[in-house]
């Protein structure tokens, strides 16, 4: 039998451990190694492809690939309109703010994102977040105004400390979180989100400004003289009709698109309905004429002067923190293509920039 004598590691000074220690958590994936020992003009294409990977793909796309990519965009699109527009409510929020917040992300990490399954965009969560913070010294209804610039305020800071994240690559600090951890947030969120919606599904004008599970239905109770039949006839059907689409993409996936579909078409359906019976006047609260053409800059909308600075600038950091998290749990659900850490850190830049803008 032969015996073979382990050899002691070499010896290593604390400062070289530190060293390796911190490569190992900043590069990973050691970004400057494809840069070694190529010419200049190497260099320079593989820094446009690496801060641009839609140079990367882009020499290679088929129509094949454009196929997929307009039926899975159309997909997407169905969602997000209606979804943008019930974020943007959530936020207390004109609902165009919602749309833009809808298509112009996935057309920015479309030239500079990594990951070809994330979807980026609002989040319901933090739509809340935001709007009640803000709520509890803003009314949206007697100064919509102030309010508006607060909200454009406090997504700059949020986008501020996401953008730092991608920069000094600290996407790391999200190995922290638990699976425990994050599924109590993810199941906290859906039911704070459901009883929210309770508001807009009864009719109540009157609702509370806190996101308490007993506060809310309190409010829901006590205000039972606000109640509209018309709306809550009007959104059990369709909240049934989308359960209904869903179940059936569940039992047959070639459906897919039924379910997909369906949010949109409810959205069209609701909207006829609602122009040839003048449900307005029978108690339906509706959204109104969308402001139409392309939305101006709002950088001229940020407040970084007067009382509420510290409010704007602590909604800005929850908020995102929370848009991180919820990110995260949508990178973990990705089996298909599971994105690496630089990924992560480059996302929550492209993040910063949706938010920030």
């Amino acid at each position: 039998m032969e015996v073979h004598k382990v050899v002691a590691p070499p010896h290593r000074s604390t400062a070289a451990k530190l060293k390796t220690r911190l490569k190992e958590t900043f590069f990973p994936d050691d970004p400057l190694r494809q840069f070694r020992g190529q010419p200049n003009r190497t260099k320079l294409i593989r820094a446009a492809q690496y801060i641009f990977p839609i140079l990367q793909w882009c020499p290679v796309y088929s129509f094949r690939l454009l196929k997929s990519d307009v039926v899975s965009g159309l997909t997407i699109a169905s969602l997000a309109i209606p979804q943008g527009i019930s974020y943007a409510k959530l936020a207390n929020l004109p609902p165009i703010v919602g749309l833009y917040s809808s298509f112009v992300p996935p057309l920015v990490y479309a030239v500079l994102g990594s990951s070809r399954d994330l979807a980026v965009g609002p989040v319901s969560i933090a739509s809340l977040i935001l709007g009640s913070m803000l709520r509890q010294q803003v009314s949206p209804v007697d100064n919509p105004l102030l309010f508006l610039q607060l909200a454009f305020s406090s997504t700059f800071f949020a986008g501020l400390f996401q953008a730092s994240l991608g920069i000094l690559r600290l996407g790391f600090i999200i190995d922290f979180l638990s699976k425990a951890t994050l599924i109590g947030f993810m199941a906290g969120a859906a039911i704070i989100v459901s009883l929210q919606q309770l508001k807009a599904l009864l009719g109540i004008t009157h609702f509370t400004k806190q996101m308490g599970v007993v506060p809310v239905l309190s409010s829901v109770f006590h205000h039972t003289n606000e109640w509209s039949w018309q709306t809550i006839v009007m959104g059990v059907c369709f909240l049934l009709f989308l359960l209904a689409t869903r179940h059936l993409s569940m039992k047959k996936p070639k459906l897919f698109w039924v379910s997909a579909g369906a949010p949109l078409l409810s959205v069209i359906v609701s909207t006829l309905l609602v122009f040839v019976f003048r449900a307005d006047r029978h108690g339906i609260s509706v959204i109104g004429k969308l402001q139409e053409g392309l939305n101006p800059p709002s950088w001229n909308m940020l407040q970084f002067h007067g009382s509420h600075l510290g409010l704007v600038a602590k909604t800005g950091l929850i908020t995102g923190i929370v848009s991180l998290t919820v990110k995260f749990l949508n990178l973990i659900n990705l089996v298909a293509c599971y994105p690496t850490r630089f990924d992560l850190t480059w996302h929550l830049t492209l993040l910063g920039i949706y938010f920030a803008c």
